[in-house]
């Protein structure tokens, strides 16, 4: 099964990224893959929260999302659209991610639930609350690449969602992301690795790399992990599609050789003193 991994530097024009990822969508289905994984945010990073906010539309008028399905039906790929920002019915936003069919139908949506609020030593200070409501509930959804198990970026370092998402089923773990530099190149790998190895799984992590308009940067190396924990793709600084085979053999293999799945307990906390 081959799948693409879209890596990408949006930017504050959501029509400008709606065409790249229309782009994408075509060129991975001219190259034979069956599915296409993009990053988080595909559709606008845009720091300025005031500036942003007139581009950010309930998910019925959000014109990327209206073009990448039309993009699906009309080269029949399915799309796991890695996130948007949309505005909710009570006005707060989500950080929303899709899996379209080849249709153009959307099979099954995810909330980001783990928000990145944090301090970094380089100085950088993120508050995704302040703008972000949390999801509250997990997905996953069958797909021509497996049983896909739906994420976001900072929901990674907390591997309790993937042993619940690889408890229902999923045998693809899909992590879209815009991990920032100095984060990426401390634990992107190796949270990663240890995701899949955890659950024999596929790990699928499409992410934005490079320099955004609105200043910030991302770290790229977006990734494909087998359920061994080998790396099968990892793309650098390189923006543009990267491809890459699963062989559900591999989760079975996986799965016999240290069956991790079969002989998960549910710890209890140990009593307070």
């Amino acid at each position: 099964m081959k799948v693409a991994l879209l890596q990408m530097t949006s930017g504050i024009d959501p029509a400008v990224n709606a065409a790249t990822l229309v782009a994408a969508v075509a060129d991975a289905s001219a190259a034979g893959a069956a599915m296409l994984f993009t990053p988080e945010m595909s559709g606008l990073i845009d720091r300025d929260r005031e500036r942003a906010a007139a581009s950010i539309t309930d998910e019925a008028s959000d014109r990327v999302l209206a073009e990448v399905r039309e993009a699906a039906a009309v080269h029949g790929l399915w799309v796991q659209l890695g996130s948007l920002a949309v505005r909710r019915h009570d006005g707060r936003l989500a950080n929303r991610s899709f899996v379209i069919d080849a249709a153009g139908v959307i099979r099954a949506r995810y909330d980001k639930i783990h928000l990145f609020d944090v301090d970094l030593p380089s100085g950088e200070s993120w508050r995704e609350s302040a703008a972000y409501a949390p999801g509250e509930g997990t997905a996953s959804v069958d797909t021509p690449a497996g049983r896909v198990g739906l994420s976001i970026c900072y929901d990674l370092r907390f591997p309790g969602l993937y042993a619940a998402l690889s408890g229902a089923g999923a045998d693809l773990l899909s992590i879209p992301a815009a991990f920032t530099r100095p984060t990426g190149l401390a634990h992107w790998h190796v949270l990663l690795r240890a995701r899949a190895i955890e659950n024999a799984a596929y790990v699928v992590a499409a992410a934005q790399n490079g320099l955004h308009e609105d200043g910030r940067t991302t770290f790229g190396h977006s990734l494909v992990v087998d359920p061994w924990g080998e790396v099968v793709l990892d793309m650098g600084d390189d923006a543009g599609l990267g491809f890459a085979e699963l062989d559900p053999v591999r989760i079975s293999e996986a799965r016999a050789r240290i069956p991790v799945l079969a002989h998960r307990r549910v710890i209890p906390a140990p009593p307070t003193s």
